[in-house]
């Protein structure tokens, strides 16, 4: 019986053992085949088979404009097709749309903000292109010359004539960098600032141009590396930000009004008004109030235009010396509030640099109706009211301290820790992660790079990151040939948009239920990082794909990242959008659960009921 029980227990021993090994065996092979170096899952490949997921030997970036060279084929018969909208609404923007806006006061501009059409009247079709319509030059020819059939709009080049904003020469407009302020050009206007503000160093990266017109002053400071946003209304300067967009120039549709910017505190190296029309001594200051709330410590604020200048220029004008000089003195007064520094008015030019904290220079609170703003928290902005406050700084030890951190020049400041971060501001981050993000960005676009060999090549100029995270999308595409939109959702878990503008980028935050302040075929490359997954149960995949097809130019590319079973739904409506799709696997293999969807939006215009 001994002998019989210790054969039992050696038995059992080695049938531990033989399991333990198999076990691992199994294990170390799972791991193996899931790391994308295992070729023998049979299964695996069949199911690739079905979804598409290969290499794109067939999906064609280059611009052809030929809608009879493409394909007649959706794609699917589980989605309607999408049908052309009426020529009309060639130009639409749904949330800025005319007819409705007029519906809406005229008091502080509230008729020319954000008023999106409520779900019965939005439109299911595809915004047409114009008849004629061609790919914009190549950056910098584009700067200069834009396609009449793009935008055929004459307007301006009658009302801003003398102005030298624009002039219309047989098919193409010509842009010669004038401005209302700027008659002899915007480089002369740029060497000016530069005289008195270090644009040259680097330590002015991104700017806000207020009221920009057609943004020449943003087309010219890129030459000086400066990324500046820019803002007009949809008004009667017909397609200002149209022409901006199309030029190659960051812009979008907005005005300073009733709502606070869509954008966080302590963002901008510099914010600019040549003649915006922008009345800064109204409102008990609230204007220049979120100017502060956006500048950056020892950030400048420029004024070109009435009433800088009034001693000079006030017949002009058409305006009276006491009335002026009493619009100046109570904008003198608001800048003395905030603690700005004027530091140069010459030529009808005026300059002042906002505190670089608030133990430099206590607030001054003789006007009892200001006081600190009281946010919920610092980006609480979306369709929020501006107010009559001031938004106080984070707190230093020293009065020499820059609140929030100081900033590198560009382009150090790209790939260094942003302040925001080393200060774990934003939750959820940490240094590590920081520099985890930008390798892992690196990895993905060297990866789309291998599908897409256009990305960098100035083929796509205006692209935008529908959900940008930390901006490491942009960083690792960064170059003088492109800029990237870096949009952070308003739905997103964690507010990222103040470390993405510490990298000298720039974006800003926006709801994907709605439509994009900006035009029809202004961005050439959209890329949605897990936007689909985001958005599920909030909005229709259709009013975001629709969307996305509106403000994405014939020939555009699409990029889409999420997880498989949420790109096959939007593959079937995007095919039904006349897109061209294929699905493809992750860069780390076939059997990680997120995908790719590259697409290319076909070439249409708005007589061509079919392509």
């Amino acid at each position: 019986m001994a002998r019989s029980s210790t054969e039992s227990r050696t038995r059992t021993t080695v049938s531990v053992v033989v399991l333990f090994g198999l076990c691992s065996f199994f294990y170390l092979l799972g791991v193996w085949q899931r790391s994308g170096f295992g070729r023998g899952d049979s299964i695996a490949a069949v199911v690739n088979e079905q979804t598409k997921c290969v290499v794109l030997p067939n999906l064609n970036f280059e611009t052809h404009h030929s809608a009879s060279d493409l394909p007649n084929d959706t794609g699917s018969t589980e989605v309607k097709t999408f049908e052309p909208c009426d020529a009309q609404y060639t130009d639409y923007t749904p949330c800025e749309e005319q007819k409705r806006a007029m519906t809406f006061p005229r008091d502080n501009m509230i008729y020319r903000e954000r008023h999106c059409p409520p779900e019965k009247e939005k439109l299911y079709c595809l915004v047409p292109a114009p008849k004629g319509y061609a790919a914009p030059f190549h950056w910098p020819k584009s700067r200069d010359y834009v396609h009449y059939a793009n935008i055929p709009h004459k307007s301006l080049t009658v009302e801003k004539a003398i102005q030298n904003w624009v002039h219309y020469e047989g098919k193409v407009f010509r842009f010669p960098g004038g401005g209302t302020q700027f008659p002899q050009g915007a480089d002369k206007y740029i060497d000016h600032l530069a005289s008195v503000i270090p644009i040259a160093n680097g330590k002015v990266r991104t700017a806000l141009d207020t009221g920009c017109g057609v943004a020449s002053l943003g087309a010219y400071l890129l030459k000086r590396n400066v990324l500046t946003m820019s803002f007009a209304p949809r008004d009667n300067h017909e397609a200002q930000v149209q022409f901006a967009l199309e030029r190659g120039v960051p812009a979008y549709i907005g005005v300073l009004g009733s709502m606070k910017l869509s954008f966080p505190s302590r963002v901008f190296d510099m914010a600019h008004c040549s003649r915006c029309l922008i009345p800064w001594s109204g409102n008990d200051g609230m204007y220049m109030m979120e100017v502060d709330r956006v500048l950056r410590p020892g950030g400048y604020w420029v004024l070109s235009g009435p009433p800088i200048g009034w001693k000079i220029h006030y017949k002009g004008w058409q305006r009276t010396k006491d009335d002026l000089q009493n619009e100046q003195r109570r904008i003198e007064q608001f800048a003395e509030l905030l603690c700005w520094n004027k530091i140069s008015e010459k030529d009808g030019i005026a300059i002042w640099r906002k505190r670089i904290n608030d133990k430099s220079c206590p607030m001054k609170q003789e006007n009892l109706k200001v006081g600190k703003c009281e946010l919920a928290y610092d980006n609480d902005v979306w369709y929020k009211k501006m107010e009559v406050c001031v938004t106080s700084l984070p707190e230093v030890k020293t009065m020499t301290e820059v609140a929030g951190g100081q900033l590198e020049p560009f382009p150090q400041r790209l790939n260094a820790v942003p302040p925001r971060i080393t200060h774990g501001s934003v939750p959820g981050f940490s240094v590590q992660s920081y520099q985890d993000d930008n390798r892992l960005w690196q990895k993905r676009i060297n990866a789309y790079k291998k599908i897409n060999k256009l990305l960098d090549t100035g083929r796509y100029r205006n692209i935008m990151d529908m959900n940008a995270g930390l901006g490491s999308f942009a960083a690792a595409l960064e170059s003088t040939k492109l800029w990237v939109m870096n949009v952070v959702p308003t739905i997103a878990d964690t507010s990222t948009l103040g470390v993405i503008y510490e990298r000298g980028l720039i974006g800003m935050y926006h709801d994907w239920c709605e439509g994009f302040s900006t035009y029809p075929r202004t961005y050439d490359l959209i890329h949605a990082n897990a936007v689909f997954s985001l958005y599920e149960n909030k909005c229709k995949f259709e009013d975001i794909l629709l969307e996305m097809d509106r403000i994405l130019r014939p020939e555009g590319a699409v990029i889409i990242r999420d997880k498989v079973d949420v790109l096959v739904k939007v593959e079937k409506i995007a095919n039904a959008m006349r897109w061209q799709t294929r699905l493809t696997d992750h860069e780390g293999g076939p059997h990680v659960p997120e995908k790719i969807l590259f697409a290319v939006k076909q070439y249409w215009v708005v007589e061509s009921k079919s392509s």
